[in-house]
C-alpha cells in the first residue's frame, strides 16, 4: 500500500481541463460557461470581478444580468410593500366598535383603582407575569425524574422572580397617612 502512494505526482496546480469529447481543452473555452474566463479557461473565484490567473476582466454580461436582477427584485419588493400598504390604509380603527368594559384596562383606570404610584403597578404587573410564567411552565410533561427536577428548578426561579417583584412593589408604594 505504500508503494503506491510514492508514485503519485501532485497536479493540483493544474488549471482545470474541460473535457470535450475524447479531447481536453485547455485554452479557449465556449462563453457558454459563464464561471471561466475566456482567455485561460480557469474558473472564477465566488464573486470575483477578475481571473485570479491571467488578470482579465470578468465578462460584463453575468454583472449585468445580476444588476438587473436585483434591480427587478427591488421593484418586485417595493410593489409587494405598496400593496401590502394599499390594503391596509384603507382599514379605520373608528369604524371597529369595542366593548364598554374595555375602557377598565387602560393603564390608568388600574392604577386609579388600586390606588397605586406608576413604579409600583409596574412592578405588581411583573410580579404578576412572572406568576403565569411559573404556571406556564408546568405546563411542560417530563419523561424522566430529571426533566421534572429542571421543571420544578424553573419554577422555582420563576416564583423567586414573582416575589422580588411584589417586594420591590410594597417598598415603592409608600406609606399613608392615617388621614386618608
Amino acid at each position: 500500500m505504500s508503494e503506491i502512494a510514492h508514485g503519485t505526482q501532485p497536479e493540483f496546480w493544474r488549471p482545470p481541463a474541460h473535457e470535450v469529447g475524447e479531447a481536453a481543452v485547455d485554452g479557449d473555452i465556449s462563453s457558454d460557461l459563464a464561471d471561466t474566463c475566456p482567455r485561460c479557461g480557469t474558473q472564477f473565484l465566488l464573486g470575483s470581478h477578475f481571473c485570479h490567473t491571467c488578470g482579465k476582466r470578468r465578462p460584463e454580461s453575468q454583472e449585468l444580468s445580476t444588476e438587473a436582477d436585483a434591480a427587478e427584485m427591488a421593484g418586485l419588493w417595493q410593489s409587494a410593500v405598496h400593496s401590502v400598504g394599499s390594503m391596509f390604509s384603507g382599514l379605520s380603527l373608528r369604524r371597529i366598535e369595542f366593548p364598554s368594559w374595555l375602557h377598565n384596562l387602560h393603564f390608568h383606570e388600574i392604577k386609579r383603582r388600586l390606588g397605586l404610584p406608576t413604579a409600583a403597578l409596574i412592578a405588581f404587573l411583573l410580579g404578576m407575569g412572572c406568576v403565569a410564567g411559573a404556571l406556564l411552565v408546568g405546563l411542560f410533561t417530563a419523561k424522566t425524574l430529571v426533566e421534572w427536577q429542571a421543571i420544578q428548578f424553573y419554577r422555582a426561579e420563576w416564583l423567586l422572580a414573582a416575589t422580588a417583584a411584589f417586594v420591590a412593589g410594597i417598598l415603592l408604594k409608600g406609606r399613608r397617612s392615617n388621614s386618608e
